[in-house]
């Protein structure tokens, strides 16, 4: 019996946004990460922009960060301009309700490949899932997200050099992508301790705590087909 749910919990800079869909494709599954928020916004009738404030899987990569430790309509963070609605107009709780049905109605559906949203302990007993997290040391995965595409808050620069111990590439330490290191240090760091806060406020749970999954892959380590293969094989095997 192949796994019909497969829930990705991946750090900064562990490939989550590229893996992700690539399994989704392998297993000709859904992946419903960006239909998430829209759907949030369609059932509470707030703009995508709100939901994506609230959500731990933001289209900017930092929407939720920056919604939680800022108060000002808005914002630039690493060249990036994200809008910040009021959050009184409708209470976090709401959009994580209105998030987990989602996630419960696409597991109990067709199934789908769901990154993020603390889908490994909302999902912990579903018989047909496969819980699986990414990660690697902070060095490699900065070093990765300094060299690869944008990819929804884990890859932020393009091909270039980069020196793991934080010295970074070219003489000013300026991704291709325009993005200092030092920018993109600070994504990382606040990007973890912010998801590592949804799960932890909202659940009870760490999202570092290997218990709560199937497979733990070091994609820092080992190539990203090599991870898909990975995750494909044992989902096809539970």
């Amino acid at each position: 019996m192949s796994a019909r749910v497969v829930t990705i919990s991946a750090t900064f800079g562990a490939g989550g946004s590229s893996i992700g869909p690539a399994v989704a494709a392998e297993l000709a599954l859904p992946f419903v990460d960006r239909a998430i928020p829209a759907t949030v916004a369609a059932e509470i009738g707030c703009t995508l922009e709100e939901a994506l404030a609230h959500d731990d899987r933001a289209e900017s990569g930092l929407g939720r960060i920056l919604a939680g430790a800022a108060r000002l309509p808005s914002v630039t963070f690493g060249g990036m301009d994200v809008y910040l609605p009021d959050r009184a107009i409708v209470p976090d709780e709401e959009f994580v309700t209105h998030t987990e049905r989602i996630i419960g109605r696409a597991a109990e559906g067709d199934g789908g490949v769901i990154l993020g949203r603390a889908g490994a302990v909302l999902l912990a007993d579903h018989p047909g899932a496969l819980h699986v997290r990414l990660d690697g040391p902070r060095a490699r995965r900065l070093a990765r997200a300094l060299t690869e595409p944008s990819g929804e808050g884990d890859g932020v620069g393009e091909a270039g050099s980069v020196d793991p111990g934080g010295t970074g590439g070219g003489a000013a330490g300026i991704t291709a992508s325009g993005t200092s290191q030092r920018d993109v240090e600070r994504m990382l760091d606040d990007n973890d301790r912010a998801r590592a806060a949804y799960v932890k406020h909202f659940y009870g749970a760490d999202p570092a705590d290997s218990r709560l999954y199937h497979l733990v892959i070091d994609t820092t380590r080992l190539p990203e087909p090599a991870a898909v293969e990975l995750i494909t094989t044992a989902a096809r095997a539970v």
